[in-house]
């Protein structure tokens, strides 16, 4: 791990402190960036940290561009997802529950990093409220996990809904998906800011990647208090 606490390549200002100061290294958000440049950012983060190396919101084509110019990592087009040097699981359990089919690239997301950065991950899907015999049938899995991630979308009642079920910490990810009152996510947004199931934390709209580094952070503390 290098001693350094950033390194200028002139378009981008790489942060190679960041793992050592919060476990991690930085992540890439690749939207907006050209493959050289994507290239170029994760030769440095891999010259100079030690853990896994991630970028976001990649595009299949732009995956094999960066992949060719940068080796060994692997690319996860569900998620959109590069990674190279993945984690080893540290012993810490995340379930991410899926509303509908169409919050799954979200909940893909946050399971693809979750996993990438040590995270144990089991997906549930498909039990929104709308079916709730659907979620009461996952309940136990809910309840054994260490941190509970939900995605949906509409009125996001689901996080709620969950959030009466568990003790566990519950990462609420608002997705854009449903009708005009919706409003792109907005209206599950506010809802679940809005939640009566007390201490719900909520992440941005279809932020996967938010969910999961919520989630790595509690494993951090976690598991440095545990006996």
């Amino acid at each position: 791990m290098s001693g350094q606490e950033a390194v200028d390549l002139g378009f981008a200002r790489v942060d190679v402190g960041r793992e050592a100061r919060q476990g991690l290294p930085e992540v890439v958000y690749g939207t907006g960036k050209t493959a050289a440049e994507i290239a170029s950012i994760v030769r440095t983060l891999l010259r100079h940290n030690d853990g896994a190396v991630l970028v976001t919101r990649v595009d299949a084509d732009s995956a094999v561009a960066v992949l060719a110019d940068v080796p060994h990592g692997t690319y996860d087009p569900a998620a959109r997802l590069l990674v190279w040097r993945p984690a080893a699981p540290v012993g810490f359990t995340v379930v991410v529950a899926a509303a509908g089919t169409a919050d799954q690239p979200v909940a893909r997301e946050a399971a693809a990093i979750a996993t990438a950065v040590g995270l144990s991950v089991t997906t549930v899907t498909d039990v929104g409220v709308a079916g709730l015999h659907r979620l009461l049938a996952e309940q136990d899995r809910l309840r054994a996990a260490d941190t509970v991630i939900v995605v949906a979308g509409m009125e996001g009642a689901l996080a709620s809904a969950i959030g009466g079920l568990v003790a566990c910490p519950v990462v609420a990810v608002p997705t854009s998906t449903g009708y005009g009152a919706g409003l792109e996510g907005i209206t599950a947004l506010l809802a679940m800011h809005a939640s009566c199931a007390a201490g719900i934390t909520v992440v941005n709209i279809d932020s996967g990647f938010g969910a999961a580094m919520a989630a790595f952070r509690l494993s951090r503390v976690a598991l440095r208090s545990a006996p």
